[in-house]
């Protein structure tokens, strides 16, 4: 059987470390194909979990990667089939077969078994001491090597391909549906795999919809277009944010979109090592209202203002999520670190101190959402907080978010996606 590479090899004994395991083994299942309804023998494309693919670094339907802190890590998958070689073509047998697990198993006997990955049938196994091995995988997976940073940026490369060619089709007449299959066509010509996640493009007051799925609605002059999206290398990928003017940035559009840069250039330059990911969120919410007082949209002091959450009518969500292995990579708390209870970050996505090697989302942004501007509740909570009458007048413009992915060094932050434009 092939031996596994340097990278493999690197990260299993990361996570031996990290778990730490005395007695109990371990299971880790790549899972299986889902079945399209009504599709027949169709699938939707298959996706090994993301705790098998990071310690196997390959898709493999069924696999299960097994150790045991005794004698080691074993890989395990089906075997290959004729049904395979005819409808698929011929696979190489990278791992042991599948039909050894149960021996490999039997031979340990009376010892915990801990599954992590997708669940395998036959196994039983303590979910609560599951969930704290888990923790613990998560965590020792947040730093990002060399050659997980190295997927990263090609992923940003070929997603900066698409949206450089993106900027032709920003102009009146031109569908949100258009928009997006130009982009990931680029994507795709300049080596992505996939796209990492289903893009988001918004044309006015679909611009805030947090996940809109394009359609074909067309710009017109003065139209904000966010355009929320990022390819996919090697199962590694990246998740940028821009949003756009068809025609000139002026009037409250601007201020907008001025208000949002300012606050997350100073919080990708926050992400330093040691720094609260919480303390990045509540500070770019401080920040970006501030603006909004500034604007005359909001009353009273930002401090005042977003510990009684009345922010959250125009920022509500958190400032961002870890990105590699996947669009919401590792993301969660520190282990054994309390659920918060601080409501001016009360929609925090991450929370633990940022260390070299994380790779993060910073992703501001300010809507003009109905459903939750015309929310009685919301009013009387926040009357006096806000100029209702000016922001009745703006429930058509939509929203703005600025997205970026931060590489946290032992110095000054890498800024991964700078080649993406945002400047006006």
């Amino acid at each position: 059987m092939p031996t596994p590479s340097n990278e493999v090899i690197s990260r299993r004994e990361r996570i031996a470390r990290a778990i730490d395991l005395k007695d109990e083994i371990l299971l880790v299942g790549a899972g299986e194909p889902v079945g399209i309804p009504g599709g027949m023998d169709q699938t939707y494309p298959f996706l090994s979990h993301a705790e098998y693919f990071y310690l196997a670094d390959r898709e493999c339907i069924g696999g299960v990667i097994a150790y045991d802190p005794k004698d080691g890590w074993r890989d395990f998958e089906p075997e290959v089939t004729e049904k395979e070689r005819v409808w698929e073509g011929p696979r190489e047998l990278k791992g042991e077969p599948l039909s050894g697990l149960a021996g490999w198993l039997a031979a340990r006997r009376g010892r915990q078994v801990v599954n992590l990955g997708s669940p395998i049938a036959g196994v039983r196994q303590d979910a609560v001491r599951a969930e704290a091995v888990r923790e613990q995988f998560t965590h020792a997976r947040r730093p990002k090597s060399a050659a997980e940073i190295e997927r990263i940026r090609d992923a940003v490369r070929a997603s900066e391909a698409g949206y450089r060619t993106l900027q032709q089709f920003l102009k009146p007449g031109v569908t949100e549906r258009r928009m997006k299959i130009e982009m990931e066509a680029e994507f795709f010509r300049n080596g992505a795999d996939r796209t990492c996640y289903g893009s988001i493009v918004g044309v006015g007051t679909n611009a805030a919809v947090f996940h809109f799925t394009p359609g074909e609605k067309a710009a017109r002059d003065g139209d904000l277009v966010l355009v929320d999206a990022g390819a996919e290398r090697g199962r590694y990928g990246c998740d940028i944010t821009r949003t756009y003017c068809i025609g000139k940035w002026e009037g409250v559009k601007r201020d907008l979109y001025l208000a949002v840069l300012n606050a997350q250039k100073k919080a990708c330059a926050a992400c330093r090592p040691g720094v609260e990911y919480r303390d990045v969120h509540l500070n770019c919410a401080l920040e970006m209202t501030r603006s909004l007082v500034d604007m005359g949209l909001m009353k009273g002091s930002a401090d005042s203002l977003v510990e009684q959450g009345a922010h959250l009518l125009f920022f509500p969500h958190g400032i961002g999520h870890f990105v590699g292995l996947g669009v919401r990579d590792a993301s969660g708390r520190l282990p054994g670190r309390p659920v918060h209870t601080d409501k001016r970050v009360s929609t925090l996505r991450c929370d633990l101190p940022l260390q070299p090697g994380y790779v993060l989302t910073i992703e501001p942004g300010l809507y003009m959402i109905p459903a939750i501007i015309n929310d009685p509740a919301r009013r009387e909570k926040h009357r006096d907080a806000v100029a209702w009458e000016k922001v009745e007048k703006l429930l058509d413009i939509g929203g703005v978010r600025i997205e970026d992915n931060i590489l946290v060094t032992d110095g000054d932050p890498v800024n991964l996606t700078a080649s993406v434009g945002k400047e006006i």
